[in-house]
């Protein structure tokens, strides 16, 4: 069969190279481990620090992206509840804002499980609004963040009414 191939491709006026093995070298280094030195430089000092003090949300609010369609869904999830959101189950445990300014900061623990709560377990932790690629959902199709809390709608108009 192989004879019939080449003689094939020679009549054709192409040319057949014969299959060669590649030969892999595999060489250890001899190398030191790094050594670090203290640092004659001075850090500095914490002269203050900044605590905020932390209210409960009702819920939250969270965006979703189908990556394989580009379609982009926002869902709002009270604190305890689950929505099926393509493939995936997205459970809120809770949602926190800062309590002087309730549209601030939003960070909440979720968990998102394959196969619409079936599968496994693919989050579990605190996702911040403003920094989703910190705390991040690893999922080839799909992609869920927070956008803010949700809160009751007192304490929405006594942050606009206090600015």
């Amino acid at each position: 069969m192989r004879r019939a191939a080449t003689a094939l491709a020679l009549t054709a006026g192409l040319a057949v190279a014969p299959a060669v093995a590649q030969e892999i070298i595999i060489e250890t280094l001899d190398i030191a481990p790094l050594r670090y030195e203290p640092l004659d430089i001075p850090l500095g000092d914490v002269t203050s620090e900044t605590v905020v003090a932390a209210s409960v949300g009702e819920g939250a609010m969270l965006r979703g992206l189908d990556k394989l369609t580009g379609q982009v869904a926002d869902f709002e999830l009270q604190n305890g509840y689950s929505v099926n959101f393509g493939t995936l189950r997205v459970d809120m445990a809770q949602c926190r804002h800062p309590s002087e300014n309730a549209t601030g900061e939003a960070y909440a623990f979720i968990s998102v499980f394959e196969d619409q709560g079936a599968g496994a377990n693919l989050f579990q932790g605190w996702m911040i609004a403003s920094s989703p690629a910190l705390s991040a959902l690893d999922h080839p199709r799909y992609d869920v963040w927070v956008l803010r809390c949700k809160v009751a709608e007192a304490s929405t108009s006594e942050a606009v009414g206090s600015e």
